[in-house]
């Protein structure tokens, strides 16, 4: 079979055709209505009653295409009919932004919809009748052509098999013909206009901002948790026996630990899932010094070096900072080889400085424990901290010791 006869013998294109034939079936109960104003005029020319019939028919058609509901119920049935990949309307928030002209795309849809119907029922009806009854001359039915005084009749026996058959090819190619148009049409008038895919962009992005964000959260809240739990853990294992008040303080510290982990995680949980959740567990600044505490109980010498009035400092840059050093202080547990921790912040009238120096291994390698890693650490540091503006640097320093330092542009209130 050539490839030119296979659109004529895909289920689709009927499927479509017919699509379009029921679209005219069902605007036939509105012609009653519209047919009022000419009954009103009866002195009119019957030429006139008729144009003023079809106009109020279209305005009727039209201001059902209005409807929300509608363009909802086309656009899942030319999905289903024509199988052109549509999606969903935009939300009416999205759509509030669009040009008001973009509400009259799905009444000329359905104008051209209930249009290409009728012209295209009403002439395939009209073939298949003459396919159906040429070939014996039932009905008395003879076929004809007359163009400027030339005409040709087909006589009874091959001539009139041959002119049905062509009728029923055309009534085909007529179904392929409707078909096509309504799905090119179909985009064009269903689809999303300009103004609603910049609205549904714009939208996926801000979605996936919030979702990185919400995985920068989790992954420094439950990786720094997790870390400074097991430390604890083996802590209290080892003086569960000869200092038992230190093993009960450290099993204090991974429940406090935990239950701020948990509280994080079901935030942003709920997030995720697109439920109402409250408010974010708060993480600033102002909570360094119960993580510097958490760290102490883990076995960590911590040197703090606080400088400036940086609990001033709120807000986004504030949450930032915490996050940072939480990441520091916990690739100092995870990566350390031992010795003092030496955290620094200094808050000064345009920059928050943060800095975290651990010892490291031989060679200054900072990876020597068996702690595993996802590699996402310093990465979504980078990204953070980008963000904001600031600069982050994290490197060997000097033979045997790691520095992680991130600058932050902030505006102290006065």
């Amino acid at each position: 079979m050539t490839r030119g006869f296979r659109p004529l013998l895909r289920g689709s294109t009927y499927a479509g055709a017919l699509f379009a034939y029921c679209g005219a079936l069902v605007s036939l109960p509105l012609l009653p209505f519209a047919a009022l104003p000419a009954l009103a005029w009866p002195s009119a020319p019957e030429g006139v009653r008729i144009v003023l019939t079809v106009l109020v028919w279209a305005v009727l058609i039209g201001l059902i295409g209005l409807a929300r509901t509608t363009r909802r119920v086309l656009i899942a049935c030319a999905r289903r009919m024509l199988g052109v990949p549509l999606p969903d309307p935009v939300a009416e928030s999205s759509r509030s932004t669009a040009p008001g002209a973009d509400r009259l795309r799905t009444p000329l849809w359905l104008l051209s919809h209930v249009a290409l119907g009728w012209a295209g029922a009403q002439s395939a009806v009209l073939l298949v009748c003459a396919g159906l009854l040429l070939p014996g001359g039932w009905a008395g039915a003879e076929a004809g052509v007359s163009v400027r005084g030339w005409s040709l009749r087909p006589e009874h026996g091959w001539q009139s098999w041959a002119a049905a058959l062509g009728c029923l090819l055309l009534a085909a190619v007529l179904c392929l013909a409707v078909t096509g148009a309504l799905r090119w049409l179909a985009p064009r008038l269903l689809g999303p206009s300009s103004a609603e895919r910049l609205a549904l962009a714009a939208e996926r992005e801000r979605a996936l901002a919030e979702r990185n964000r919400l995985a920068h959260e989790l992954h420094d809240s439950i990786g720094h948790t997790l870390t400074a739990a097991t430390i604890q853990a083996a802590v209290a294992g080892e003086v569960l026996g000869a200092d038992p008040e230190a093993a009960r303080a450290a099993l204090r510290s991974i429940e406090e630990s935990t239950r701020a982990a948990l509280e994080d995680l079901d935030y942003v949980l709920g997030m995720l899932r697109e439920e109402q959740t409250g408010t974010a567990p708060p993480r600033s600044l102002a909570d360094l010094p119960e993580l510097l505490d958490r760290l102490r109980h883990a076995g960590a010498v911590v040197e703090p070096e606080l400088s400036g009035d940086f609990t001033r400092v709120r807000g986004t840059a504030a949450r930032a900072a915490y996050r940072i050093l939480q990441e520091g202080l916990t690739n100092a547990l995870r990566h350390g080889a031992g010795g003092p921790i030496r955290v620094t912040v200094t808050a000064t009238p345009d920059a928050l400085r943060l800095s975290v120096v651990n010892r490291t291994g031989p060679g200054g390698d900072s990876a020597t424990t068996a702690f595993p890693t996802s590699g996402h650490g310093l990465p979504g540091l980078t990204e953070r901290v980008r963000l904001l503006h600031g600069e982050i640097t994290a490197g060997p320093d000097g033979p045997d010791h790691w520095r992680l330092t991130a600058r932050l542009p902030v505006r102290l209130p006065a």
